[in-house]
């Protein structure tokens, strides 16, 4: 919320909630007033829903308000959003990032205007993306910065990039200058965030790969105590990218990664990149590097033609990867998309493998946590008592501390689904 008059609801990603915040606040240096924001997410068609669901609730709740409405379903399908008769104005997603147009919007707001006005670039022809201002969602413990945005693949069941374009980056030295001024407001821990962040440099004319820019970071920001990556393509890691991993503590040994299925089948059928065999080679070679090395994972469950035996596939990459952290999707079909036109899973048989590969996770997360206690760790305040070990892991402690704060400790226990660890004395 800015100053009491303007709201944000944001759905879907980790880059969702990140540009929320830059536009909270480039919609405060603006002056924006008496708006509610909806920043949508398209990834599923139960994702559209609940963002027009959404809408609709900040209208009820905000009758007087100008409802402003963003993200990845606003800029795929602008017209259903402003025949909607609670949206008053739908923004793309490359104008919602520039500050311009947060200055022009706070005119909307002060006189009347027509329904359903559209602020749109047609997505596929951004080449460029700007620098927006750095952001920490999660209150004062880390900060996210924007280095990419768009997605050059087009896997069969994803909407995307139609929603955020083509591969764009960010310049290594406008990263940095971001990194650092965080740095110096006293975040201690930076995450790069995009869409699909290990393309970052292919659309730069000397075209560095994501080690270079995360290299180039940790040398230049030695302020800079935590760097973390978000969600990578296990194949597409570059082999400074991995020297980085193994040589330096600053790069937290935590990787999240798109894997989607365990069967080489659906992998082909989806249009992924990379082979069962990768993730099992990729995780591997990774831990051997860096052994205290935790991962999570994307995978769907349920994708058209996914038989028992591919399924199994899936269930048992969680283990022989060691993935901690599953996030995982029952599939859905999203029009518009090959992944639609193919012979669909039932859906309670989806639901029913969705709930098996989530079992699996807390199985193999309880198993990863196991192998943590006795050893010594560092924590990242992100409540009173909760922080995150450097292996993402949440964990528990038992005297106040500072959010935003490292404190040291050893892991006694669990307690729960959390760690429980012992801070070491002053």
């Amino acid at each position: 919320m800015t100053g009491s008059t303007t709201k944000f609801e944001t759905l879907g990603c980790r880059l969702n909630a990140y540009e929320t915040e830059a536009m909270r606040e480039m919609a405060a240096a603006a002056g924006i007033s008496d708006s509610c924001v909806v920043n949508t997410c398209a990834v599923t068609a139960e994702a559209v829903r609940k963002s027009r669901q959404a809408i609709r609730r900040q209208r009820r709740k905000n009758p007087d308000a100008k409802v402003l409405v963003t993200g990845c379903a606003a800029q795929i399908d602008p017209e259903s959003f402003a025949r909607m008769p609670e949206v008053d104005v739908v923004i793309g997603n490359s104008r919602k990032m520039l500050p311009k147009t947060w200055k022009g919007l706070a005119n909307l707001t002060e006189t009347e205007q027509p329904d359903g006005a559209r602020l749109l670039d047609d997505i596929m022809t951004v080449r460029k993306i700007s620098a927006p201002p750095a952001a920490g969602p999660d209150a004062n413990s880390r900060a996210y910065v924007q280095v990419q945005n768009g997605c050059d693949h087009r896997c069969t069941f994803c909407i995307i990039p139609y929603g955020r374009g083509n591969s764009r980056s960010v310049p290594a030295g406008a990263v940095a200058a971001q990194v650092k001024a965080l740095a110096e407001k006293g975040y201690r821990e930076v995450v790069l965030t995009g869409v699909d962040i290990t393309c970052w440099g292919n659309d730069l004319a000397a075209k560095p790969k994501l080690g270079n820019l995360v290299a180039r970071i940790l040398k230049l920001v030695p302020e800079i105590d935590r760097l973390r990556v978000s969600s990578v393509d296990p194949v597409e890691i570059d082999q400074e990218f991995l020297e980085v991993l193994a040589e330096n503590p600053r790069l937290m040994p935590h990787l999240h990664l798109s894997l989607q299925s365990g069967d080489n089948m659906i992998l082909k059928r989806m249009k992924r990149r990379h082979s069962r065999e990768d993730a099992i080679r990729f995780c591997e070679k990774a831990r051997k590097l860096r052994p205290d090395m935790m991962f999570g994972a994307d995978l769907i469950a349920g994708f058209p033609t996914e038989s028992d035996g591919m399924f199994r596939n899936s269930v048992e990459l969680v283990e022989e990867c060691g993935l901690a952290m599953l996030h995982v999707f029952p599939f859905s079909p999203r029009a518009g998309t090959p992944a639609a036109r193919m012979p669909q899973v039932p859906g309670n048989i989806v639901r029913e493998r969705a709930s098996e590969l989530r079992a699996a996770g807390r199985a193999e997360r309880l198993k990863q946590f196991q192998r943590l206690v006795g050893k010594n760790v560092t924590l990242l305040m992100e409540s009173e008592f909760v922080g995150r070990t450097e292996h993402f892991a949440d964990a528990e402690i038992s005297t106040s501390q500072a959010v935003g704060s490292i404190i040291r400790g050893r892991v006694n226990g669990l307690n729960g689904s959390k760690l429980s660890v012992q801070q070491f004395a002053h």
